[in-house]
């Protein structure tokens, strides 16, 4: 019977050509793929999928938050794309991002954890954690930030001392034409070392440049088409050469660099008086030493020092060169600014969050930078937790949500020239105004910041 089903088999194999199995097998995934991907009945329209990769290949990497827009026109305020496996969808328009951030926010609480993001920081850190791990960690990094020092420096008196290294290093340049942005990167950089590791580092020391070099590289590769490929074809990419892998390396010396922090901290370390943020890190471990459930532990320290430098340093940096250029390309409104700092401050005093309710129109200057600079332009993506119907349409638990804020940016349903830098934006009757439809670090950041 074995050795006629064997024969049976051998001729059937026979029979086929390569060319048989070949199509036959494409044919299957195909039909999978189509199976895998069905969309729920009443889901949010969209642009058409390729097989494999979704609507990965019809986004323009470089400026992809722009070739959106052209599906809004096409699609309405809630359309849904796919990023190979992962179903996603845009909401558009202040209404339908108050109802995603605000009213239904339980919803929508958590991080989708994209296969580079969990390869490198696991389920930990400050950005992209759920759940547990994130009211733990959030909880205790406002709180240590917040009350940081003890009596020490103030976040603000150690803004004013690096401020003053800054323009020194710029009086160096003697007035020649000179790229700013490492300059501004060791300054903001600096704040969160002083914070983070109880320190300062000189412009010129080599661990430091170090540091920015290898942060400023992940920034840049992470956006580049082979690490956006690596999150659709994770097994894939894993074999293959290309800056996915460099980007990996660079993430293993930045926790190599921390973890060495982390060990000279420890050599004299005082359980009663935490310097900065890792001794209080360090604190909050021995209260949790033997508690399997905690989420404080070594790693997740080196994960949450990580994710202060990586969204610290690039958000504020890039934001100080954008306030550069269009004062720049705008003398008459930085004459406007100097005026009212001169008129304000003097030439003695130091610029302080005191002042700047004295101080309307250089307000409005920073909030427009802001507007106009769109540095989150499709915001930091949430998940959904829940099924749940949003603007009538079916969202199912697992969805990624990208909040339009390049759009809401530009409305001019909401600004009076959404494609011209205009303070103006924010005055009304010569006093600062807020806009409610201003989100340029997500409503929710807003209200933490405001609360605190």
């Amino acid at each position: 019977m074995l050795e006629a089903l064997g024969s049976l088999a051998a001729a059937l194999w026979a029979a086929l050509r390569p060319g048989t199995v070949l199509l036959g097998a494409i044919v299957f995934l195909l039909l999978t793929d189509l199976l895998n991907r069905r969309r729920p009945k009443n889901y949010p329209p969209g642009p058409p999928r390729l097989p494999f990769v979704g609507n990965f290949f019809q986004l323009d990497f470089e400026q992809g938050h722009l070739s959106l827009q052209r599906f809004v026109k096409k699609y309405g305020n809630l359309f849904s794309l796919e990023f190979g496996d992962l179903p996603s969808v845009v909401i558009t328009g202040l209404p339908l991002i108050k109802e995603v951030l605000v009213y239904q926010d339980q919803n929508f609480v958590n991080r989708p954890i994209s296969p580079i993001r969990e390869r490198v920081f696991k389920k930990n850190g400050l950005i992209m954690s759920n759940g547990h791990i994130w009211k733990e960690q959030r909880r205790f990094s406002l709180t240590a930030l917040r009350n940081f020092g003890l009596g020490r420096k103030s976040l603000e008196e150690r803004i004013q001392e690096e401020v003053a290294y800054l323009i020194q290093a710029i009086g160096e340049e003697k007035g020649q034409p000179f790229n700013p942005h490492f300059k501004i990167n060791n300054a903001v950089s600096n704040i969160i070392c002083s914070i983070t590791f109880g320190e300062r580092f000189d412009y010129q020391d080599d661990q430091f440049q170090e540091l920015l070099r290898l942060l400023d590289e992940v920034t840049y590769l992470e956006t580049t088409v082979w690490c956006q490929l690596y999150n659709v074809f994770p097994r894939i990419m894993n074999f293959l050469p290309g800056p996915h892998q460099m980007l990996f390396s660079n993430w293993r010396k930045l926790k190599m660099f921390v973890a060495r922090v982390i060990e000279n901290h420890k050599r004299d370390w005082n359980p009663a008086e935490a310097r900065d943020f890792i001794d209080a890190y360090l604190q909050e471990t021995e209260k949790h030493k033997g508690n399997a459930a905690s989420s404080f532990h070594e790693e997740n320290l080196i994960y949450n020092t990580l994710d202060l430098f990586f969204a610290g340093t690039e958000t504020t940096s890039t934001t100080l060169r954008w306030g550069l250029l269009y004062m720049a390309l705008y003398p008459e409104i930085q004459e406007k600014v100097q005026a009212e700092i001169d008129k304000v401050l003097g030439e003695s005093q130091q610029p302080s969050t005191a002042a700047r309710e004295s101080m309307p129109y250089t307000n409005a200057v920073i909030h427009e930078v802001q507007r106009m600079g769109n540095i989150l332009p499709l915001n930091v993506p949430r998940e959904v937790t829940v099924d749940t119907v949003l603007a009538g349409y079916h969202l199912p638990k697992g969805t990624m949500v990208l909040t339009n804020l390049t759009a809401l940016h530009r409305d001019p349903a909401e600004w009076a020239t959404p494609d011209t830098f205009n303070p103006e934006h924010f005055l009304e009757n010569g006093q600062f105004k807020k806009r409610e439809a201003f989100l340029p670090f997500s409503i929710d950041c807003e209200e933490i910041w405001e609360h605190d």
